[in-house]
């Protein structure tokens, strides 16, 4: 199991960056061999579901996650969305919180557990180190789009 957080901030406003982080499409351009099906109606709400699938080929998997706290950002207040993994190989919960930074930037808390079926736990420094890299260029490149 690896838990890991990632802080950016951003020259945007809260809604902004929420909107951008929280557009479960999106996360496919940013992230490599994945694409994102969002299962349920839109807009998100709590019991949103959808599933992020990696890979390439015969070598894919499913991540399929369900949002469990749903907070948008009001009137200056941050922001809070909590997502539960519940797929077989990648299980665990990812929370993304937007909050009021510096010259009314916004600051991204990126915080993750991951719990990935098949791999032992003396692998779990190259999972952490993957992970930070692969979900801070995802952070990184989401903020960035329009």
């Amino acid at each position: 199991m690896v838990t890991f957080f990632l802080e950016r901030t951003a020259p945007l406003p809260l809604d902004e960056a929420w909107r951008r982080l929280t557009r479960w499409q999106h996360h496919a351009d940013v992230v490599p061999l994945t694409h994102v099906t969002v299962v349920t109606p839109e807009p998100t709400h709590e019991g949103t579901r959808f599933v992020a699938r990696s890979g390439i080929g015969p070598f894919c998997f499913d991540d399929p996650m369900e949002v469990t706290v749903w907070r948008p950002p009001v009137d200056g207040e941050p922001g809070l969305c909590r997502l539960e993994k519940q797929g077989r190989v990648v299980r665990g919960w990812a929370e993304i919180e937007v909050l009021p930074g510096p010259g009314g930037r916004t600051r991204v808390h990126w915080r993750e557990e991951i719990r990935l079926r098949f791999l032992p736990g003396l692998l779990d420094p190259v999972v952490e180190h993957t992970a930070l890299t692969v979900f801070g260029r995802a952070v990184n490149g989401l903020l960035r789009q329009p």
